[in-house]
């Protein structure tokens, strides 16, 4: 993990505030070892649960996991981020993921099952108001966690012409493109029912993606076609060796930077499960648990360099990191940064 241009790598870090996180986490990254070194925080916007970096690493945008629901832009040139304008409604309760598609930042707004356009002005801030939402609409069999929709991530995809959500609440995962600044539904693709898909990862070559679900602790292979739009599930593996010893809810997924390996983080269980990645892309195989090193990992990220693995901890309150095995993937726990109620890392 080289210096940019001099400049040492930083992770962000958001935090749910109301359990006593403090906010916005910016943090220096050792580019030999992966280390983290806070350098500072910003407790500004409640519960900015999670984060996502401009293409240029300039900007930061932040969602507030509440029950009105916001997104805000901050600038990150230095080492304290600085709001780019006031936080902007959603138009929707209890966002829990946010992307970068078409000159937008898009929200996944999990309380109300929606997802949410904001545009982006030149400068890299938000306008001051929502262009268009999307209302996903449907249930599952799970009688207490699909009574309805709840979009769960959003994202897009690697060709950069569509935006794609996972619901869990409907077990399904939808393709939209932008409209007039208004998430369209271009097509909904089923999961198996009951399964609660949580996040989707593509593999670096964009031809297969990997949906992690929360409800039944197993990962979705899906084929990916992104001249049409279409997502075609393929299999479905456990993520972890046996029947759970009690609550078993999977988490965060990601992929290696050279598609050879895919984690997933299972809370609970609270180790991370790693697969080997065979054929193009198209199966996955088991390949070993190890201990998350702290209490209900949130969120996964994966160095540039695809040595480095790092875990929000959440109710452990910290930022653990693992060196990869290049051979294996298998993570070996190398450090830890405390950090209360930590909900997820994105890199520089």
């Amino acid at each position: 993990m080289a210096d940019l241009g001099g400049r040492t790598r930083r992770a962000f870090i958001g935090s749910f505030t109301a359990a006593g996180g403090p906010g916005i986490v910016t943090a220096a990254v050792d580019p030999d070892s992966g280390a983290l070194t806070a350098l500072s925080s910003l407790d500004a916007l409640p519960d900015p649960s999670y984060l996502a970096l401009s293409a240029d690493g300039g900007t930061l945008y932040a969602v507030s996991e509440t029950s009105e629901g916001a997104v805000a832009a901050y600038r990150v040139t230095g080492d304290l981020p600085e709001a780019a304008g006031a936080p902007v409604p959603v138009g929707g309760s209890g966002p829990t993921h946010l992307g970068l598609f078409d000159g937008h930042v898009l929200t996944a707004n999990y309380g109300s099952g929606s997802v949410t356009a904001v545009p982006v002005r030149a400068d890299g801030g938000l306008a001051r108001t929502a262009s268009g939402v999307l209302h996903h609409t449907g249930s599952g069999p799970h009688t207490r966690r699909q009574q309805g929709p709840h979009a769960h991530q959003v994202q897009a995809d690697p060709s950069g012409r569509w935006a794609v959500s996972v619901d869990l609440g409907t077990d399904s995962v939808r393709v939209c493109a932008l409209r007039d600044g208004t998430p369209v539904l271009h097509r909904e693709h089923a999961l198996r029912p009951g399964s609660g898909p949580r996040h989707l990862a593509f593999h670096p070559d964009g031809s297969y993606a990997y949906v992690v679900n929360e409800l039944t602790p197993t990962v979705t292979v899906c084929r990916w076609d992104a001249l049409d739009g279409s997502l075609k599930p393929l299999a479905e593996m456990a993520v972890l060796p046996g029947a759970p010893d009690g609550d078993a809810y999977p988490s965060g997924i990601a992929v290696a930077p050279n598609g050879r390996f895919v984690w997933t983080a299972t809370r609970g269980e609270d180790v991370l499960s790693v697969f080997a990645v065979e054929g193009e892309g198209d199966a996955l195989r088991p390949a070993g648990t190890v201990p998350c090193a702290g209490h209900w990992p949130r969120d996964l990220a994966v160095s540039a360099c695809g040595k480095i693995l790092y875990v929000a901890n959440e109710r452990s309150g910290d930022v653990t990191w693992f060196t990869l095995d290049p051979t294996t993937g298998l993570p070996r726990r190398a450090g830890s940064l405390p950090l209360p109620a930590a909900s997820c890392v994105v890199l520089d």
